[in-house]
């Protein structure tokens, strides 16, 4: 749909904890922002499911929607302050 081509497993990570809840979002959220937040090529990947994850939950499950949302602020305001050069570059153009 936009073009993006996935290099993770975020979006069915993400997809398959739904199944299980809120905390299971939340887990899943935690352990790759834990374990990939340092790799600013799967951070932005993962802003992007985040965000993803808003719209596609937006009119179907509105508290769903807003944890997305925390979430994705979360990572989002991470990068925007954490990443410089290329790598600030890299997630701009990909996320814009």
């Amino acid at each position: 749909m936009t073009g993006y081509k996935p290099k993770t497993t975020f979006w069915e990570d993400f997809s398959i904890a739904e199944l299980f809840g809120r905390k299971a979002i939340e887990e899943t959220f935690n352990r790759a922002f834990s374990e990939w937040r340092t790799n600013y090529i799967y951070l932005t990947e993962l802003v992007l499911v985040l965000n993803w994850k808003i719209w596609l939950w937006y009119e179907e499950n509105g508290t769903i929607a807003e944890q997305y949302k925390r979430l994705y602020e979360t990572a989002d305001q991470y990068a925007i302050e954490n990443l410089r050069g290329e790598a600030r570059q890299y997630f701009l153009k990909t996320t814009d």
